[in-house]
């Protein structure tokens, strides 16, 4: 017979225990080394979700990932829900910021970037705060040169600040322009209301020449008309702010005014109906402007606080400080036209 095996039992001699083979399903002995405990993995912790920020007004770039189109999707139905509920605020001159900041500024920004490529000087001599009045040279046939300065001060000033231009009554007797006017700030220009905006610590802007300056003929040019009887003068000597020199080159070329049909601007009602190289011959082509290239520069302030409210009475004193502006204004003219070279360089 074959011999039997003896198969040792636990905790009997002096052997230890051996180790079973591989595929045994006897349970391990508990005199066998201890496995050692691995630590459980930890969990890895995921980063906080990161918000973009919302692209500002005056931004023409898209966030990353493309969210940028979806930040001015949202603005703009935020700006919906505002106007439907009322929830926006409108000054006692009629301007409505959210408007402006939403809708009027955008829709310019494409004109002053790419079309008319503008460039700014001097803007550290506008004040960051306080009242300040600009007086600027006019012109262009259609004063498209009010609406470019107002962007360059609101976009290129480190304090992003407002410009309320004074304009004249027809302005605001159109339909339409009147009622965008007085949302996007601006106001008569009448004495009364350019010494409200200065004592409240507005920035204004003035446009002197009138409509001698923006309909004059294309040769005539950078030349500048009179500029009246210096009322603007007056309000900046009442109200002690300093009087800020602007001069613009570029706005001469958008409609080059080469006649004026002033029978028919009679009829109409109208200062002027000029006569373009595009209009009217090329109908509603023509009412495209030129992209002309234009430079505009802030000069140095002229105080006017330590003359005293007495001095606007003065009417020697207040033709010659209108000249100092008007002159001053001229020269740069002539310094920025040397400086641009070409016209739509």
């Amino acid at each position: 017979m074959p011999e039997a095996r003896v198969i040792p039992m636990p905790g009997v001699g002096d052997e230890p225990p051996r180790s079973r083979r591989a595929g045994s399903r006897v349970p391990a002995k508990a005199t066998e080394p201890a496995v050692p405990t691995v630590p459980p993995t930890p969990t890895p912790t995921l980063p906080p979700t990161r918000t973009l920020p919302p692209l500002p007004a005056d931004s023409g770039e898209a966030a990353p990932g493309g969210a940028g189109w979806e930040e001015r999707v949202a603005q703009g139905l935020a700006f919906l829900r505002r106007r439907l509920t009322g929830d926006f605020e409108v000054d006692e001159f009629g301007y409505d910021e959210d408007f402006t900041d939403q809708v009027y500024l955008p829709a310019l920004r494409p004109l002053y970037k790419s079309w008319f490529r503008i460039e700014t000087f001097g803007m550290h001599n506008i004040p960051d705060s306080g009242g300040a009045l600009v007086v600027a040279n006019h012109s262009g046939t259609v004063p498209m040169d009010g609406l470019m300065t107002s962007l360059a001060v609101h976009d290129d000033h480190p304090a992003h600040r407002r410009l309320r231009l004074l304009g004249a009554d027809l302005v605001f007797k159109l339909p339409l322009v009147g009622s965008v006017a007085r949302k996007t700030g601006n106001t008569l220009a009448c004495n009364a209301d350019a010494e409200r905006l200065l004592h409240s610590g507005e920035l204004v802007g003035v446009y002197p020449e009138g409509f001698k300056g923006v309909g004059k003929p294309f040769a005539d040019r950078y030349k500048l008309q009179r500029f009246g009887r210096g009322g603007f003068v007056s309000a900046a000597i009442r109200t002690g702010v300093p009087i800020i020199p602007c001069s613009i080159v570029g706005a001469e070329e958008i409609y080059p005014m080469i006649g004026n049909l002033k029978s028919l601007a009679r009829i109409l009602g109208i200062p002027y109906l000029p006569i373009t190289p595009t209009f009217p011959l090329l109908g509603p082509l023509g009412l495209i402007p030129l992209p002309s290239k234009w430079l505009i520069e802030f000069g140095e302030p002229i105080p006017t606080a330590h003359l005293g409210t007495s001095a606007a009475e003065d009417p020697m004193l207040v033709f010659n400080l209108t000249d100092q502006v008007r002159e001053t204004i001229q020269q740069s003219l002539y310094s920025l036209l040397m400086q641009r070279g070409s016209v739509f360089s």
